[in-house]
């Protein structure tokens, strides 16, 4: 794995646009209308309140396939781009939502779109279509009021980012190392008495405090809380031998994700037969799918041959078998096989892809639960751990 230098932000930026130009010209798209804030980190490695702006579309951007790239910031927030070596035309975002515009919304969406057909036609001046990632209702009226054919923008950028350079590997290692710090601390932390807030909490500090950003969920339960999974951490105290899953879900250094789910016993007790066969499953299902994973592979494959869930345990499956990881979570969601009339789709691996490989095991009218997800990237060998975060092997 390469090593960070002064030089490797630069590749990464550098990597990432042509990566979003060349997913324009496969999808023979002109230009791209950006308002995702992940999706603008992505393009340009700029940040700007991101939870924020992605509920309040206040900032946004256009990536020409063959052109340059036009930015409309915040209010008088031109400052974020400082230290972002790329040729940019700045201007001055439009706010059109009704916290930002009231009774003059209308108003100022013409004025929006009007700016936005003006750049078009200018870099692209025989084009009427362009690729938007998230639009509301009433913005995609105006656009397609005056003639442009919008085409969807998201799969566009969720397959630029699917395959990561080795520099963004390097970023990424950054991110999960912190991630590894709020894991050990709660590890080292976690006690009968504090409550799963007390606890998810550490996460957070450590998270803040070594440069991260922010975390997507607050999937953390015990005891009887952790079946069915996707319960998030509440005022419970905790109680001595009883089951603690988490999931990560965060938003480390360099904009990365670190999604990593791992399950303990409330003081580090020795698991009962019941929690021990539960964690059993988990383990085998996650590493049982990671050895069939390798390149060239179809996602359809992969579901086929992935490990058979027990069938008291089936209702209670997690979402997919693996999904991919990036920014936050990205393209591929594989679906289990069962699932896969209703939710699968093709596609294939490819080196370079990180994943998260998934389980969650519960039985229907059981007690307690097992999360356990490991992070991977996919090499020409088959994919490798990202995280050394251990698992409880001494239960097996």
């Amino acid at each position: 794995m390469l090593e960070r230098n002064d030089a490797t932000q630069e590749r990464v930026r550098g990597y990432r646009l042509s990566r979003v130009r060349d997913a324009l010209r496969n999808h023979e798209c002109p230009a791209i209308l950006l308002y995702d804030p992940v999706n603008i980190r992505y393009a340009t490695d700029t940040s700007n309140m991101q939870i924020w702006t992605a509920r309040n579309p206040s900032r946004y951007i256009m990536v020409f396939a063959d052109g340059p790239v036009i930015a409309w910031e915040f209010h008088n927030c031109e400052h974020v781009w400082r230290g972002i070596d790329l040729p940019v035309e700045m201007r001055q975002a439009v706010g059109w939502t009704f916290f930002s515009a009231g009774a003059h919304a209308e108003r100022r969406a013409r004025v929006w779109a009007q700016e936005i057909l003006d750049v078009l036609r200018q870099h692209a001046p025989n084009e009427r279509r362009l690729a938007v990632d998230k639009l509301d209702p009433a913005d995609t009226t105006v656009l397609v009021g005056h003639g442009l054919t919008l085409l969807e923008g998201q799969g566009v950028m969720e397959l630029a980012r699917t395959v990561k350079s080795a520099d963004e590997l390097v970023l990424l290692n950054e991110s999960l190392r912190v991630c590894e710090k709020g894991i050990e601390r709660m590890r080292r932390d976690i006690e009968p008495g504090m409550t799963e807030q007390d606890l998810w909490a550490r996460l957070h500090e450590e998270n803040i405090r070594h440069g991260g950003e922010w975390i997507e969920t607050r999937l953390l339960a015990s005891g009887e809380r952790t079946n069915p999974w996707m319960q998030e951490c509440s005022p419970r105290v905790l109680r001595q031998g009883e089951l603690l899953a988490f999931d990560t879900d965060m938003v480390g250094p360099n904009g990365y994700c670190s999604d990593i789910s791992r399950t303990w016993t409330v003081g580090h007790t020795r698991p009962t037969d019941a929690q021990r066969t539960l964690y059993d499953a988990a383990f085998s299902q996650i590493h049982f799918n990671m050895g069939l994973l390798r390149p060239g592979m179809t996602f359809r494959e992969f579901s086929e041959q992935a490990w058979k869930i027990p069938e008291q345990y089936l209702k209670n499956r997690y979402s997919c078998v693996a999904h991919g990881i990036g920014m936050v979570d990205e393209y591929p969601s594989i679906a289990h096989q069962v699932d896969w009339d209703s939710s699968g789709y093709d596609g294939e691996f490819e080196a370079g892809m990180t994943l998260c490989v998934e389980s969650y095991i519960g039985a229907n009218d059981g007690v307690e639960g097992v999360k356990l997800e490991q992070q991977v990237v996919l090499t020409e060998m088959g994919c490798e751990p990202l995280t050394s975060c251990g698992f409880e092997t001494e239960w097996l």
